[in-house]
């Protein structure tokens, strides 16, 4: 910037290294140590003592209602403090209220019991905190004014390249693609003649020590297992590694034989085509209360041609929870009937049959469609009855739990089922859902994202819909993880009742449910309470359920029934004791059951006091703070979810050969598989695989990212690892755009590596193998089986440049040779003139 003459000559940074921060602070009194999981008397953690910082309401520009709030504060004698860029504009307002509101530039004190300052000014967010001599409530735009809504981008985001090594810290497991699993250790800098180059240390069984030069970072994945229990790692050396992956290449060639063969049953087999939207189908698609996504237009439309196919449609729509699955699949069931045939939705619990007969019938209330359900809260009299109208055709659609797959149960003229959260079913309803595929139109719901790199790899076998846009009106729910506190669940509880919505309690055990819901009568008098878990008896629950969504209760005390599906809008507040007992999944899961309307909703991940956390939960808890965007699912925590979508789809008997090899190599032999087996049926070549760049580049050239540009290593480790990714010379110009915007303009040892990056790509669309230096000259070596052609040796080279049948020399010594950047410009110039004359292999 100084150099551009954007600032002056001399400015001092407007950063500190953290060893400079606290040898300035060292002598300013005590110091304080703010930790978010910290315990009060906790071993380790004497000196500890609880802040009972608490979240404030949030007004959404409703002004009537805060100008009220605070003066309910006044009269309780709480101090507030309001930090917004409208303080004036605030001013007014209050005195116009004859609330007395003292305007100041900053705060030395906190202001008296009862009285309010106003500051002009930004923070990001509010808090409330007990004390003595009145309660302090701080409050920033955020809460006063709300944010502005955000208007869709045209089509989805993309997202941009992520790399594991962002977050990579030592202790960490990562796969090596020859090598195998191994623990990174750190950073190693060695001096290689005049060259330094940084290299990853990782290191093996018997504490074997392994350095991969950072040029190489492609060959390297992120280990993720089927569980958190640390894998074996590798024996160097030893053929462990190559045995294991000739295991899982068996393994993945069984599963991708066993899908082709379901997946060529499909083509053959003569299926039930619907007919075309009827007129009713418009209007139950017009009367949906709200406006669709773009995804969920696409899985509608992709759903519908899959159906009018003379073909079973086996089709997964992959989609966050409260993202609009459940109308994809409505809309699906009226189109069935409509065709003259009849429809089964298959859900894991009886909850959330519950839940979709209410939305079904709310949904096709105004049309002659007969719709039932079939559990245990239906009695033994009922069931014959639902059985009885499936038989001949009187009842259109039967919703019900893996009772709709005993043998009792007999379709007139079945078309469609529908399964939601398969997963959660057992191995033998498994197997009848398989016989299922291959007679009837099949749609299955998942709320658990699929891997990008398991879609990709299964993408050509199983037909998948991904809805990843939030509805128009969603906002992401704020969350706070904080210790159990008798105040804050009160509030949190009366704060919700009092806007007219209601709250889940979430307590995971049945033995003490009972009593916490005492607990909270005590502790909230003013709500009603009702309880519900999947222990009570048949009609009980169903009971309670219908009472909770007519209204009738203000808060449901329930353990994870809730987790699947369960959709009452005007639930807008979740408060989850124990979180720390929950795994990320459910507690993404849990979270997600609420903010399913226009309405500001809250996430309560209450932890014990009286235990500290251990490392994992607060890991998790972390995580789920963290992911505060809509959508998060898709990315959040690649252990606990990625790992259930794989289940979704594979099978828990796949989950050893994924802990073998890593999660990601484990997909990326299945898509090769699934390529090869499909390649060898319709008779062409494989398409080749794609691991990174092969070409092994050694030039006596000083190319690193020097810690002088990007000065945090994770955020560097990222960056070698974004350059080696590099698959094309067009490539080498974004990578050096993208670093020229995050980090200023690249230093010479940058430009240089970007430089031997593109010679790398060049080389490689000639099916080079080697681009090295050998003490005299620059050397491209073809892979074996490769010559170069007549063509290229009539192409005119430039001076200095030499072509054999398989290698091309460039003098960089002696006779013919230049400086070195001339013999670096030689060597690019042949190998683009080259690449003009010749097909190559590709980079």
């Amino acid at each position: 910037l100084e150099a551009r003459g954007a600032l002056p000559p001399g400015m001092p940074p407007p950063h500190r290294t953290v060893e400079a921060l606290f040898a300035a602070v060292a002598d300013r009194g005590p110091r304080v140590d703010l930790r978010r999981f910290a315990a009060e008397g906790a071993p380790g953690e004497a000196g500890a003592r609880r802040l009972r910082f608490g979240p404030v309401e949030a007004f959404g520009a409703r002004l009537r209602e805060l100008m009220d709030r605070v003066r309910g504060w006044r009269a309780d004698g709480r101090r507030t403090v309001i930090v917004s860029l409208q303080s004036p504009r605030l001013a007014e307002l209050f005195e116009g209220e004859g609330i007395a509101a003292g305007q100041a530039a900053s705060l030395t004190a906190l202001p008296g019991a009862g009285d309010v300052r106003l500051i002009r000014g930004s923070i990001p967010h509010g808090w409330a905190l007990p004390a003595e001599g009145g309660d302090v409530v701080l409050l920033s735009d955020t809460e006063v004014f709300g944010f502005a809504k955000q208007r869709r981008r045209r089509g989805r985001p993309r997202r941009q390249h992520e790399s594991f090594l962002e977050d990579l810290q030592p202790g960490d497991y990562v796969v090596h693609i020859e090598h195998g699993i191994g623990r990174f250790t750190g950073i190693d800098r060695q001096t290689v003649g005049a060259r330094e180059r940084e290299y990853l240390e990782l290191r093996y069984a018997d504490e074997d020590r392994l350095l991969v030069p950072t040029d190489q970072l492609h060959r390297l994945q992120r280990y993720v297992g089927p569980s958190d229990h640390a894998p074996a790692l590798t024996r160097l050396g030893t053929q462990q590694w190559s045995r294991a992956k000739q295991r899982v290449r068996a393994s993945v060639r069984a599963l991708a034989e066993e899908l082709l063969q379901l997946y060529a049953a499909r083509q053959v087999l003569p299926g039930i085509a619907a007919g075309a939207d009827t007129p009713w189908q418009m209007e139950l698609e017009a009367s949906f209360p709200y406006v669709e996504t773009p995804d969920q237009l696409d899985a509608l439309r992709q759903v519908k041609l899959d159906m009018e196919r003379d073909r079973p449609m086996d089709r997964i729509v992959v989609g966050d929870v409260g993202y609009g699955k459940t109308e994809v699949a409505v809309r699906a069931a009226f189109k069935a009937i409509a065709s003259g045939r009849q429809v089964a939705m298959l859900v894991p619990t009886t909850v959330l049959a519950q839940q979709h007969i209410n939305t079904v019938h709310e949904r096709t209330a105004a049309f002659p469609v007969r719709v039932e359900m079939l559990s245990r809260f239906r009695s033994p009299a009922e069931q014959r009855d639902v059985l009885a109208g499936l038989a001949d055709g009187t009842v259109d659609m039967v919703i019900g739990t893996h009772r709709l797959l005993q043998d009792d149960v007999s379709f007139k003229a079945l078309g469609l089922v529908v399964i939601d959260e398969e997963q959660r079913f057992g191995v033998a309803h498994k197997e009848r859902l398989k016989r299922m595929r291959r007679e009837v139109d099949v749609l299955t719901l998942s709320a658990t994202p699929i891997p990008r790199t398991l879609h990709m790899a299964l993408s050509s076998i199983r037909d998948m819909s991904t809805i990843e846009t939030p509805p128009e009106e969603r906002l992401p729910i704020t969350t706070y993880v904080m210790e159990t506190d008798d105040q804050v669940v009160r509030e949190a509880i009366l704060r919700e009742i009092e806007r007219g919505g209601q709250v889940y309690f979430l307590h995971n055990r049945v033995r003490t449910i009972e009593a916490v819901a005492a607990w909270l009568r005590g502790l909230v008098p003013e709500g009603r309470f009702v309880v519900g878990h999947g222990q009570m008896p048949e009609g009980q629950l169903e009971e309670v359920m219908t009472s909770f969504v007519a209204g009738e209760a203000d808060a449901l005390v329930c353990t994870t029934i809730i987790e699947s599906g369960l959709d009452i809008p005007n639930v807008n507040t979740i408060i989850i004791h124990q979180a720390q007992r929950l795994g990320l999944a459910q507690l993404y899961q849990l979270r997600g059951r609420v903010g399913r309307s226009a309405a500001q909703a809250y996430a309560y991940l209450l932890y014990d006091r009286a235990r500290p956390l251990g490392e994992a939960a607060q890991k998790r808890l972390q995580t789920i703070f963290d992911a505060t965007e809509l959508g998060a699912g898709f990315q959040i925590a690649l252990r606990d979810l990625e790992i259930r979508g794989t289940g979704n789809l594979l099978g828990a008997e796949q989950s050893g050969q994924i802990g073998a090899v890593g999660f990601e190599l484990y997909t990326q032999l299945l898509g090769e598989s699934v390529e090869a087996l499909r390649a060898t049926r319709e008779g062409r070549p494989p398409a080749p695989t794609r691991r990174g760049p092969a070409v092994s580049v050694d030039l006596p050239l000083v190319a690193h990212i020097p810690a002088s540009y990007i000065g945090d290593l994770n955020s560097r480790l990222a960056a070698y690892q974004e350059v080696a990714a590099v698959e094309t010379p067009e490539g080498v110009a974004r990578v050096r755009a993208g670093l020229r915007d995050r980090y200023g303009e690249p230093p010479g040892p940058v430009e240089t590596l970007l430089r031997t990056v593109r010679l790398r790509c060049l080389a490689a669309r000639l099916g080079a193998v080697s681009l090295q230096y050998d003490g005299q000259r620059v050397v491209l070596q073809l892979a074996e089986g490769l010559t170069f052609g007549d063509a290229a040796r009539r192409a005119a080279l430039p001076p200095g440049a030499r072509l054999g049948r398989t290698q091309l020399r460039v003098a960089t010594r002696g006779e013919g040779a230049a400086g070195r950047a001339d013999w670096l410009d030689t060597v690019e110039a042949a190998l683009v003139t080259l690449g003009n004359t010749a097909t190559g292999a590709g980079c």
